[in-house]
């Protein structure tokens, strides 16, 4: 994750200079000042500076670059807030910019970075694949699409988790049809997840308490289509085979 953001930064740090919240001075000499403060991992300083170039020279050459090392400086001490205001910022005044790729992908880590686990809400893990989505698809080729690609399906297995965990959460206090509307979100928007076999045998669990056998056995077979011979499958199989022979008595 980080060497994206080095390789990123180490093009830019090599670019050129900045200062800060002083008297009026030019560009050169503020992008100086800021790279100073940041080499020196003095973040806060390094984001005023950088910010400073943008509100003395909105037009200069320096503005865009001062504008990403200044998101750059707020991500490295943990203001991700600030960061992905700035990044939009960023994004909005300079779409056909050639770190715009880059402003997406910081954007994204920004969120990812502060995922939680899937006991607590997940608006984190949605922003950040919502963003890192964003990236592929008006960047597809950029040099930072492999690693969006892997970070989202770490999220899909977030979101996908979180889903699990309020389903069983239903199905053990017996509201089998809540249970239900999670574990098929799972199957249809996360199936790509190593959650979704799980998540066939749960519905036919459900199934099968409500009396649904029929759709129980639907979905063993497509189950059994998908994993042929995972743990859960077997699991399903097993159950439905149950239940038939205590319906057939």
């Amino acid at each position: 994750m980080k060497k994206y953001v080095v390789l990123f930064c180490a093009g830019l740090l090599g670019a050129c200079a900045a200062d800060v919240t002083v008297p009026q001075t030019t560009p050169e000499d503020l992008y100086t000042k800021a790279l100073h403060s940041f080499e020196k991992t003095d973040y806060p300083a390094a984001a005023k500076y950088f910010d400073e170039v943008e509100r003395q020279h909105p037009y200069s050459k320096w503005a865009p670059r001062a504008q990403i090392m200044a998101a750059y400086s707020f991500y490295k001490k943990n203001e991700y807030q600030d960061a992905v205001l700035t990044l939009d910022r960023f994004i909005q005044l300079h779409p056909g910019n050639k770190n715009t790729p880059y402003a997406y992908y910081l954007k994204g880590l920004c969120y990812f970075e502060q995922v939680s686990d899937i006991t607590r809400e997940q608006k984190m893990s949605e922003n950040a694949k919502r963003t890192f989505r964003d990236l592929l698809v008006r960047y597809p080729n950029s040099i930072y699409a492999d690693d969006a690609r892997a970070k989202l399906q770490i999220l899909e297995d977030q979101l996908a988790g979180k889903e699990m965990a309020v389903g069983r959460y239903y199905e053990k206090q017996k509201d089998y049809f809540a249970a239900l509307n999670r574990f098929q979100t799972v199957v249809d928007q996360f199936a790509h997840t190593n959650q979704a076999d799980e998540a066939y045998y749960r519905l036919a669990a459900c199934y099968t308490a409500l009396g649904m056998t029929q759709a129980a056995q639907m979905t063993a077979l497509r189950q059994q289509a998908l994993y042929p011979s995972t743990k859960w499958m077997k699991m399903t199989q097993k159950l439905v085979k149950n239940t038939a022979q205590k319906k057939g008595k």
